[in-house]
C-alpha cells in the first residue's frame, strides 16, 4: 500500500502528505523521484487537458482525505446548498470528519491511520466509541482515545504529542490524550493544495 500512495503522489506531481510523517523527511517518494511512475515516468511530464486538470483536482481530494467518488460528490452537493464560500464549506465539513479530527489532535500520524484506530474502536466522542470515520464532529464534543487503547495501540503517543501543535480549532488535552472541538478551522489553517472550484467543476460535467 505504501508504494501505491507514494505513485500517487508522484503521479499528481505534488506532495500531499498522504503518509504522514514519512512526507516531512528525505524519505518521501516526491523528494527521492519527483517525477512520475513507470519506465518513461520522466518524459511523460506535459501540462494535462482541460479536463486532466479538472481530474487531478479531484484526485487530490480523494486521496489526501481517503474518501471514493460517491463521498467527495455528496460533499460537494451539500457545499453548494449552504450559505457562504463554497471552498470554505466543503473544506470545513472535511475537516471536522472524526478520521480527520484525530488526525489533526495529533492521535494518528496520517488521515489513513486514523480511520482504521476509528473504525477499531479506540476512540470516544462525549464518552461513547465511535467507529464511523466521517462522523462528523461539533463544536463542544469531546473526542478522546480509550484508556485501554493507550497501551496497545497507542503506547508512543506520549513522545508524539510531546512536540505536537494542534490547529486552532482544537483544544488538545495531552495529559488526558482527549482534545476538544472549539471551533470551525479557519481558511489559513486549511492550506490545502486543492482548487475546489474545479472539484465542483468536474462534478457538473
Amino acid at each position: 500500500m505504501t508504494k501505491v500512495l507514494e505513485k500517487v503522489e508522484r503521479r499528481l506531481g505534488e506532495k500531499l502528505f498522504i503518509k504522514g510523517d514519512r512526507c516531512v523527511g528525505p524519505k518521501c517518494a516526491m523528494v527521492r523521484r519527483s517525477y512520475a511512475p513507470g519506465a518513461h515516468g520522466k518524459a511523460r511530464r506535459r501540462e494535462p487537458s482541460e479536463f486532466g486538470q479538472l481530474f487531478r483536482e479531484k484526485q487530490k481530494i480523494r486521496y489526501i482525505y481517503g474518501l471514493d467518488d460517491k463521498d467527495i460528490k455528496r460533499y460537494i452537493d451539500l457545499a453548494s446548498k449552504q450559505k457562504g464560500s463554497f471552498g470554505t464549506n466543503v473544506l470545513t465539513m472535511l475537516e471536522h470528519r472524526l478520521d480527520n479530527t484525530v488526525f489533526r489532535l495529533g492521535f494518528a500520524d496520517s488521515r489513513r491511520m486514523a480511520r482504521q484506530v476509528v473504525g477499531h474502536g479506540h476512540i470516544t466522542v462525549n464518552g461513547k466509541t465511535v467507529t464511523i470515520p466521517s462522523y462528523r464532529t461539533k463544536k463542544g464534543e469531546v473526542i478522546a482515545i480509550k484508556e485501554r487503547s493507550l497501551a496497545s495501540v497507542f503506547s508512543g503517543i506520549d513522545n508524539r504529542l510531546k512536540s505536537y501543535e494542534q490547529p486552532r480549532w482544537l483544544l488538545l488535552d495531552k495529559v488526558r490524550k482527549s482534545g476538544t472541538v472549539a471551533a470551525d478551522p479557519e481558511a489559513d489553517e486549511v492550506q490545502m493544495p486543492i482548487d475546489i472550484t474545479k472539484v465542483k467543476e468536474f462534478y457538473s460535467r
